[in-house]
């Protein structure tokens, strides 16, 4: 035990604290995640959080001593979305023949998800800054920040609206799915991409290829076009 006390004194003093609790953490979260059979339930993103959080709490560590260690895993993010583009390239002719039908779909999509935040949002009296900051909420995290920054928004707010976007996503898509009739793992896959970004196509691509793939093609177009597009309807209006 006095092993351990120092062991624990020495991480939470340091960055190792953040980078060792969040490896071990998501290790354990995964290893659940497939002895549940990969159920979205047991989303290993969803079970991290809640765990760090708890961990955070309990031990009453601070967020930036945290993220002093964390922040070497979310560099990581930048490559991991990056190596999405594998999947399309494997698929560039059949996405040559849909090109035009996938940016009206992603676009329809963008519109969607960004109005319907932005009205809920507006409906239910939230203040100016933080409709901003809902608004990039289906984009991946890091471009949602950068897009919320640049409309007014929070940065920080912006990555937690979309953290939580893609974990609704990705524990619920399958029900809805199946409520829907939706049997396309192309459709689904798209779908997943464009409402839940990175969090939503890491779980398409668990379940199925095809899925994954159109995934990150929704990703990808959700990102160019929210931060093409974004930026200039809010200094319209």
């Amino acid at each position: 035990m006095a092993d351990f006390v120092q062991l624990w004194v020495y991480l939470s003093a340091t960055p190792l604290f953040g980078l060792t609790a969040t490896l071990l953490v998501y290790v354990a979260a995964q290893s659940f995640y497939d002895r549940m059979s990969r159920a979205p339930w047991a989303n290993p993103v969803l079970w991290s959080v809640l765990a760090l959080g708890g961990v955070l709490l309990a031990s009453r560590t601070p967020y930036p001593t945290y993220f002093a260690g964390a922040q070497f895993v979310h560099v990581l993010l930048g490559p991991a979305v990056v190596a999405l583009a594998w999947p399309l390239w494997l698929r560039r002719a059949e996405l040559q023949r849909r090109g035009l039908a996938l940016t009206l779909a992603a676009l329809a999509g963008g519109i969607a998800a960004a109005g319907s935040a932005v009205a809920i949002g507006w409906a239910l009296g939230l203040p100016d800054d933080v409709l901003r900051s809902l608004a990039p909420k289906s984009v991946t995290a890091p471009v949602a920040m950068g897009i919320a920054e640049r409309v007014g928004g929070v940065p920080a707010l912006a990555a937690v609206f979309a953290v939580v976007t893609g974990l609704v996503g990705a524990v619920s898509g399958k029900y809805l799915f199946k409520l829907l009739r939706i049997d396309s793992w192309a459709v689904r896959g798209f779908a997943l991409g464009t409402a839940s970004h990175g969090i939503g196509a890491a779980r398409a691509m668990q379940v199925h290829p095809d899925a994954g793939a159109y995934a990150g093609i929704a990703l990808g177009m959700q990102a160019l076009l929210a931060s093409l597009l974004m930026p200039l309807v809010f200094s319209l209006f």
